[in-house]
């Protein structure tokens, strides 16, 4: 199902892609940008369906898609009134959640100006006591973890940064042996950036809006996630000597193991994909590798764990939170997570290494047989 707003005071056009209901849900975040396409939001309502079924959860896969610039002021605005459209979806059918360029924090806040609490709503209001569910939601998603940071704001960069780790594993490679470099350190760019430094593997090269970062001896990534704004970008003016400064598209050339692209879609295309040297590709950012880029890079060698893999530990950790099966002990749902995303790209790697099958198209075979939903989903 496609649905298109378009916000008469700005001009701005949204899309709603509903790709599969499940037990009368379907989950995917919105995101805003300017030059966001229905034929874009529909390949990340695909992506959400995959990333559903990939990981056992008893519902569907949508996005939301807004065409306009997140940094103008009138942003909140035509959010407000996207979501006001959408409404009757936002009720009873759909849980969103942040995405490029809009923050959780921004969207919570408009779902509690329209009544609707938080955008965990379709599913909250299915509980016996919704405002009990909300109430252990909300401690989930605002537990401390360490680092200054909260659960939910990390979760998805903490599943990321170990399929990076299982797929060093998959070569027998150490984390201290292993370099690594991220498009983008934003919300999922970033919090990956940070486990991956934590573990030990060395973050040589991260990019934002306005450019490259390198340091061949491993760039400090937590002193440079302290100098990011409010948009993911990082103050310059406060960059140490030893960062060496580089053009923006330098960060897909970067001569590291594991290539992380985590800003936009469509990142690594047929045009740039000879450029990537890395031994894999891990793709945080949705949709990050045109398909013919993928082909391409695949009759190199070069395996791309996708999206619906990689990234999808914020969706699955979300829904485990929500059906009681994590809590606010962050330990808990790092434990899990990390247990089920080593199991799944080890078995990527595996068929890659073993029969020349992509990572696509074994983790496709799991998608198109999701486990059955023999009952209603009860949210406790």
């Amino acid at each position: 199902m496609r649905l298109q707003w378009n916000d008469s005071a700005t001009g701005a056009v949204g899309y709603l892609v509903v790709h599969t209901l499940r037990a009368g849900l379907a989950t995917g975040g919105t995101r805003m940008r300017a030059g966001c396409t229905l034929s874009e939001v529909e390949d990340l309502a695909r992506g959400m369906a995959n990333k559903t079924a990939t990981f056992d959860l008893p519902i569907g896969g949508a996005k939301g898609g807004i065409d306009f610039d997140p940094k103008d002021p009138r942003a909140i605005e035509v959010l407000e009134r996207f979501c006001e459209a959408m409404r009757p979806w936002l009720d009873a059918h759909w849980v969103t959640a942040e995405d490029l360029g809009v923050p959780q924090h921004l969207i919570d806040e408009v779902f509690a100006r329209l009544g609707l609490g938080q955008s965990y709503h379709a599913a909250i209001s299915r509980a016996a006591d919704p405002a009990a569910t909300y109430a252990r939601v909300r401690a989930g998603l605002t537990a401390e973890v360490e680092g200054g940071f909260e659960l939910g704001d990390v979760i998805g960069g903490y599943g990321v940064a170990h399929a990076c780790l299982a797929a060093a594993v998959s070569w027998g490679q150490v984390p201290a042996d292993t370099t690594v470099a991220i498009q983008g350190v934003g919300t999922m760019g970033g919090s990956a950036a940070y486990y991956l430094h934590e573990a030990g593997m060395k973050v040589t090269t991260v990019a934002d809006a306005a450019g490259t970062l390198h340091c061949a001896d491993g760039l400090d990534v937590p002193a440079l996630l302290d100098l990011r704004d409010g948009y993911g970008e990082i103050d310059r003016s406060r960059l140490p000597a030893s960062v060496q400064q580089l053009p923006r598209n330098a960060i897909l050339s970067a001569d590291v193991d594991i290539l992380v692209p985590a800003a936009i879609s469509y990142a690594i295309t047929p045009d740039n994909s000879y450029d990537v040297r890395a031994r894999v590709v891990v793709e945080a950012a949705n949709a990050a590798t045109t398909p013919e880029a993928e082909a391409m890079l695949a009759a190199r060698g070069v395996p791309v764990l996708p999206d619906f893999v990689a990234n999808a530990g914020a969706v699955a950790w979300a829904w485990w939170l929500l059906l009681g099966q994590v809590d606010d002990v962050p330990e808990t749902s790092f434990d899990r997570l990390r247990t089920v995303m080593h199991a799944k790209v080890a078995q990527l790697m595996a068929a890659w290494t073993e029969y020349g099958a992509t990572p696509r198209e074994t983790g496709n075979r799991w998608a198109d047989d999701p486990a059955p939903t023999v009952a209603p989903v009860v949210i406790p």
